[in-house]
């Protein structure tokens, strides 16, 4: 049977230019948002009290659920737990925890009483971790109240933290409150109100504490929701690994779920060794609606859809959208995964991508509309603004909007105000043109990270993001990504990130097929900004706890760079060692 099409918004941009860039809007109004995220959650379980909102695995395996009431009740009482504890709009709710139930449940309690929920990356508080995020995070927010489900995972954290017993709930005290605490009252909270405060990667520095009102998240909601209008026809059934302490899993997604009422399987999952399979069986278990992945996640998925046509029968069952986003999907991933859908028969999955920052809730950009390439942002959503601005040789992505932060938190509550141009713009560092000079409902394409370029000695600029996936491309599937050295010299080398694929062949199989790669692409790219002269294969994997990779899988090429400088010199070595590639000759 075929499936009903997807009703999706037409764009239709209006691209209006002036001395400081194009700007690119909308026809297309923003729908009223919701004045809280809270008045979603009062919606759902009044309209589907009995529906499934969240799940999760048990000891045993089998599913923990929680329907709207549930959650709308249990949510009400840890509250009072919340209150007691000393959580107040200066003295926030600080999470400690993967995502699950009980993390879902502390945060909108959080809310509930107008704290800030601010949930941390687990990176920071696992036991091979310095601590010295942590420290810097908790140093800034000051929470009240701290709450971690297993207490033995982070008890070095909160040994490091010096944190009280009184100030860490876990989750056997929220198991006990939603069982048969007393609700605690809801505190006046209205659009303007801080809901939670997500943490940049730290990239350039210290993470910065990025503030969320109530409006801001509301407003991305009913965005995402005029350009997928498809989502009131069914609610959606999402599994979702995707932290929740970044804005893509813990705004984009989980909000999405709660605004149209649908249920979010929460997945144990991601894509690292050993862990592919739990979100692979679930995946597969559920069948979701959508599924939502960063492009490394479908990397190493493709490999094990290709290899058992059983499988990806299941997961594609009641498939209807396969989003990316963080980063760019490679063409040959994608090339694939339709290639999977197509003998799953389900040709007509609707690949899609979006854009935004931490700043901006997230959604910016969205592709509702079919696209035959990954390079596609898309356009920008209704009630927001895009800029391409002049930077240089480069056009910045600058962005205006209600679901811009106000600013940056500061200790005691106090914030300092996010950088806007002269026009009230938010700066984003990223770059970006349009793929249709005449035409703005074509969309805007990724042009990498400003900031990541660089010249060569020659003056020279490199294009830094478009060359990694260049490389990527020509190698795959043995790379997942590479980082880019060159500044100031004569010529380009490239650190090598090897990709799951990789793992199966032996260290002179992978040399050879990744020189070939790179000596493919070198003979299509003769220009010194594009060839790369040497490489390097790293063995070591990129660590999360210093910052060279997110949970989500994106490369820090400064961290890379800087912390693995002796590789860098190795790859521009006036007598390079046998484990450096040279393609010079």
């Amino acid at each position: 049977m075929t499936a009903t099409p997807l009703r999706l918004l037409r764009p239709s941009i209006r691209a209006t230019s002036g001395p400081g860039g194009t700007v690119l809007a909308s026809t297309t109004a923003l729908p009223a948002p919701a004045p809280t995220v809270l008045s979603w959650l009062d919606q759902a379980a009044e309209a589907a009290p009995d529906r499934v909102f969240l799940a999760e695995r048990s000891g045993d395996g089998a599913w923990r659920t929680l329907t709207y009431a549930a959650v709308h009740q249990g949510v009400g009482r840890v509250a009072r737990l919340l209150l007691d504890r000393g959580a107040e709009a200066t003295r926030p709710v600080m999470i400690l925890s993967d995502n699950g139930v009980d993390h879902a449940v502390v945060g909108l309690a959080a809310m509930w009483v107008g704290a800030p929920v601010v949930p941390v990356s687990s990176a920071y508080s696992a036991p091979t971790s310095t601590f010295a995020r942590l420290r810097y995070v908790h140093d800034l927010i000051q929470p009240g109240v701290v709450f971690a489900a297993d207490r033995g995972r982070v008890h070095g954290a909160l040994v490091a933290l010096g944190m009280a017993d009184t100030q860490v709930l876990d989750g056997p005290a929220v198991a006990r409150a939603m069982a048969d605490g007393a609700a605690a009252p809801r505190a006046n909270i209205g659009p303007d109100t801080v809901a939670k405060v997500l943490f940049t990667s730290g990239s350039t520095g210290d993470p910065k504490g990025v503030i969320n009102t109530h409006r801001m998240l509301t407003a991305n909601q009913e965005s995402l929701a005029a350009c997928w209008p498809f989502l009131d026809d069914e609610p959606p059934v999402v599994v979702d690994w995707l932290p929740w302490s970044h804005t893509f899993g813990g705004n984009h997604n989980f909000h999405m779920v709660l605004r149209h009422r649908g249920t979010l399987y929460i997945d144990a999952g991601r894509p690292a060794p050993g862990l592919l399979d739990t979100t692979l069986r679930n995946l597969a278990e559920v069948g979701p609606t959508i599924w939502f992945n960063v492009p490394r996640g479908f990397d190493q998925a493709v490999l094990a859809l290709e290899q058992d046509p059983d499988l990806a029968r299941a997961v594609f069952r009641r498939l209807r959208v396969l989003f990316y986003a963080a980063a760019a999907l490679g063409p040959s991933t994608r090339k694939r995964l339709e290639a999977v859908a197509d003998a799953a028969g389900k040709r007509d999955v609707f690949f899609t991508s979006a854009w935004g920052s931490t700043e901006t809730a997230p959604l910016t950009t969205s592709a509702h509309f079919r696209t035959t390439t990954s390079g596609t942002l898309g356009v920008p959503v209704p009630g927001v603004e895009l800029k391409l601005a002049p930077v240089g040789d480069r056009l910045e992505l600058r962005v205006k909007g209600p679901h811009v932060t106000p600013g940056y938190w500061q200790r005691g509550g106090g914030m300092t105000p996010v950088e806007r141009d002269a026009d009230g713009f938010l700066p984003t560092g990223d770059a970006g043109a349009l793929v249709d000079a005449d035409d703005p409902n074509a969309g805007v394409r990724f042009d990498g990270r400003i900031s990541e370029n660089f010249k060569l000695s020659s003056g020279t600029w490199v294009n830094v993001g478009g060359l990694r996936l260049a490389i990527v491309e020509a190698c795959s599937p043995m790379l997942s990504d590479c980082v880019i050295a060159g500044h100031d010299r004569p010529s380009l080398g490239a650190l090598l990130i090897p990709s799951p694929a990789a793992r199966d062949q032996d260290p002179t199989a992978l040399r050879d097929r990744v020189e070939a790669g790179l000596r493919a692409h070198n003979a299509a790219h003769p220009g010194n900004s594009q060839r790369v002269a040497r490489a390097l294969v790293l063995d070591e994997p990129l660590s999360l706890d210093d910052g060279e990779t997110t949970d989500k899988g994106y490369t820090n090429q400064r961290r890379v760079l800087l912390r693995r400088a002796g590789a860098v010199d190795r790859l521009f070595a006036a007598s390079p060692g046998a484990d450096v590639i040279d393609l010079t000759g």
